[in-house]
């Protein structure tokens, strides 16, 4: 799946860049988030009511400002697959208050998802396929311990044994990415038991088990080539949120 560059408003265009995507049915999108002059106030038109209000309870303006640049990029960005202006795109929230596409069903629906950290925001648009994407600095300082025994299952932690300490600190980053992304797809968010998703990352990710609706054959996951350190995975889902567990 591809998306017309030519066609973002000038004044957000150059924030948003592809990324290389692993499967044709998926749109990916790096975009900057930093307001450096009056961005927020110039795109903060396309947004709902219902995102003014959320950008008004922000403590400090300069998160208000990054959540306006966010919501008005996601919007260009979905406005081009949808072929409408961004400030008709029918965000809306779904499962668990997963945003979704109003009316965007049958074989050819349009499924979204992002995921931002720091100054950076990662877009997944899909066509046909439930999608997840996470994001997380290379560098972030976690406890490494601590979180594995947390949300890893016990094959995950033995594939640590053999590593230093930063490669294990990036690999259990990586695997929170997966199981984030695979969360964020179905709707279950920091309600899913990460300690039962079980992944493999070598030869290449893959989950290995799960409870429903985590099962492998459902699911595939994806290292995105995410700029400057960053670590990202794309989670595919041959589902849809609102299907049973």
């Amino acid at each position: 799946m591809t998306l017309e560059e030519n066609t973002l408003p000038g004044n957000l265009a150059a924030r948003i860049r592809p990324l290389r995507s692993p499967d044709d049915r998926v749109a990916l999108r790096w975009c900057a988030l930093h307001d450096d002059g009056p961005l927020a106030e110039s795109v903060a038109g396309s947004l709902s009511p219902a995102e003014h209000a959320r950008a008004a309870r922000f403590g400090r303006d300069a998160l208000r400002r990054r959540y306006v640049v966010g919501r008005a990029i996601l919007r260009a960005i979905l406005a081009e697959a949808l072929r409408v202006a961004p400030a008709d795109v029918p965000i809306t929230r779904g499962r668990r208050g997963r945003p979704t596409l109003a009316g965007r069903d049958g074989l050819d629906r349009l499924d979204f998802n992002v995921s931002h950290t720091g100054g950076v925001l990662l877009a997944a648009v899909g066509r046909g396929v439930t999608v997840g994407v996470d994001v997380e600095r290379g560098g972030r300082a976690i406890p490494t311990a601590a979180l594995a025994r947390r949300c890893l299952t016990a094959a995950e932690r033995a594939d640590l044994q053999p590593l230093d300490c930063d490669a294990a600190r990036r690999r259990v980053l990586q695997l929170w990415t997966c199981k984030e992304a695979m969360s964020k797809a179905t709707g279950d968010a920091m309600s899913a038991r990460f300690g039962r998703l079980d992944v493999a990352t070598a030869p290449r990710l893959a989950l290995r088990g799960g409870p429903p609706p985590y099962e492998p054959a459902r699911w595939a996951l994806h290292a995105l080539e995410a700029p400057d350190d960053h670590i990202a995975t794309l989670a595919l889902w041959e589902g849809r949120p609102s299907d049973p567990a």
